[in-house]
């Protein structure tokens, strides 16, 4: 049965798990978008920008950069619906 079955190491954990949350959601946007995934694309830039543009507690001295990465997403997104709407395949 499942009760034999060792229960999951805390301290195993991947070391991929300590990616901040928007380094992840802005990884899961860009394979949505190479899948030409759009729509879920669009949800995801939605919640980037959120957890992006929320008041911090503490001062982020990489907001720049993430604020560049995130008009970098809304352009990547852009284009693609863009190649979309013209009929032509995209590349991601």
């Amino acid at each position: 049965m499942a009760e034999d079955a060792p229960l999951p190491d805390a301290d195993a954990a991947p070391a991929r798990a300590g990616r901040r949350l928007p380094d992840r959601v802005q990884a899961a946007f860009h394979a949505a978008c190479d899948q030409n995934e759009l729509a879920a694309a669009e949800q995801l830039l939605a919640v980037l920008e959120f957890l992006l543009t929320r008041p911090s507690a503490t001062p982020d001295p990489t907001r720049r950069r993430a604020l560049e990465a995130l008009v970098a997403a809304h352009e990547r997104l852009w284009y693609l619906r863009r190649q979309e709407a013209d009929g032509r395949p995209s590349r991601g």
